[in-house]
């Protein structure tokens, strides 16, 4: 079972998204909430799986949210996070994703695909492609010179990089496999390694981190 947490100042979008949730055998909301810090006591009780969180609210917000639950204070089990905003390009929800969010959604996305994202990220996926996420990370970014490549990417080995590459340009540990000749625990190491090396999270940091740093097509 999938424990979900709400996190938004509307009771009725929250009622509307409970109801879709509560339906499904493999989900259930564990709790809900209507600002940021009301959110981290309720997740803090519950210690849900995955929380949808509402970018814009009242006593604290969506981005202050998520760096209270990722950073040095924050809860011992870290829920995977689903920021939620009401335009696409939102430098809010760039923040958040950097900050530890696993991605978001749009807030008129449809009840399906609210639930295929939420069992997305509980399994460690993005909910965006990385071609979305190129874009709203190439907004402030591109515009600026490719930095150095950070000392910690030069540690990868040479397939250590061409996994990296591969997973950052949002290719699952199936293709991988089937593009370098090699099984799915061998990719699965690899990425563990390369986690590991550059001090990252999940597949959703590889796709922030080379984009910031301007790494894809590095040799």
């Amino acid at each position: 079972m999938i424990r979900i947490v709400l996190v938004d100042d509307q009771q009725l979008f929250r009622a509307g998204v409970r109801v879709a949730l509560d339906a499904q055998t493999d989900l259930e909301v564990v709790g809900e909430a209507s600002d940021g810090r009301e959110a981290l006591a309720v997740i803090a009780a519950t210690e849900p799986d995955v929380v949808l969180l509402d970018m814009r609210m009242p006593v604290l917000d969506g981005v202050e949210t998520v760096r209270a639950l990722f950073g040095p204070t924050g809860p011992a089990k870290r829920p995977r996070v689903i920021v939620l905003t009401t335009f696409a390009l939102d430098a809010a929800a760039a923040t958040a994703i950097r900050a530890g969010a696993s991605g978001f959604l749009l807030k008129d996305s449809t009840p399906a695909f609210l639930i295929a994202a939420v069992r997305a990220v509980h399994a460690g996926s993005s909910v965006l492609a990385p071609d979305e996420l190129g874009q709203l990370f190439g907004l402030d970014v591109d515009t600026a010179p490719a930095p150095p490549a950070p000392a910690a990417f030069r540690s990868l080995t040479k397939r250590e990089r061409v996994v990296f590459e591969l997973a950052a340009r949002g290719l699952s540990n199936t293709e991988i496999a089937a593009e370098e000749f090699v099984s799915e625990s061998t990719v699965k190491t690899h990425i563990s390694a390369v986690l590991a090396k550059l001090g990252l999270r999940d597949r959703v940091q590889i796709v922030v981190y080379a984009h910031d740093n301007r790494l894809l097509g590095q040799p």
